[in-house]
């Protein structure tokens, strides 16, 4: 142990009081405003529960990695490797939704924010950029009442109603057999020799009621 300027081990400093506290505040900035986001704006206008590991693993993820990081330089083929890594990972996992991807987004956005910010970004500025990416979030979701459209693919056999004259009928019978309140369809495939159509439903991904 190296005891002159500071308690060290194998030149590392076992503590910085300074660093450290500093470390524990933007942390704990990175995960009040994570929470908030995914569990009261995302949660609150999606369906979608599966991503709450995801999106507060990743955020706390990459905000340890940018502020630990921040004052190493990096060679050239470890910071290709990272991101061959998170290629590798993106590639061989299932597509993500486009709203889904925007949040995912969001949170990378905020851990980096939080963490990167040099000494000149005081800690007003830093909540008040937190604030506005929540504030802004809340505007997009509640009160421009922007809704999110899914759709669903069935094969229907009353095939009597795919007629143009029979379109009220049809949508009747689609709601009444799905619960879903199909706002529109369309008929993508007609086989005459079964009997049956293949039928897209589209509907408003909040008001799902199954």
């Amino acid at each position: 142990m190296n005891w002159e300027r500071g308690l060290k081990l194998f030149d590392i400093k076992l503590i910085d009081t300074v660093d450290f506290t500093e470390l524990l505040i933007r942390f704990a900035v990175d995960l009040i405003v994570s929470f908030i986001i995914v569990q009261y704006i995302y949660s609150k206008n999606s369906n979608r529960k599966d991503f709450y590991f995801s999106f507060m693993s990743v955020g706390a993820v990459v905000f340890l990695l940018c502020f630990l990081l921040n004052s190493v330089k990096l060679e050239l083929g470890f910071a290709l490797g990272l991101f061959a890594v998170f290629g590798i990972i993106r590639y061989r996992t299932d597509a993500i939704p486009i709203k889904e991807m925007t949040y995912l987004f969001v949170i990378i956005g905020v851990a980096i924010v939080n963490a990167l910010s040099n000494k000149k970004v005081s800690y007003a500025e830093l909540l008040f950029a937190n604030a506005a990416i929540i504030f802004g979030l809340w505007i997009l979701e509640k009160r421009l009442m922007l809704k999110q459209e899914k759709s669903i693919q069935i094969t229907y056999e009353v095939i009597e109603n795919i007629k143009k004259q029979s379109e009220e009928e049809l949508l009747r019978d689609l709601k009444e057999r799905t619960g879903i309140p199909v706002k529109r369809y369309e008929i993508t495939r007609i086989n005459f020799l079964r009997d049956v159509a293949d039928i897209t439903i589209y509907f408003d991904a909040n008001n799902r009621k199954i």
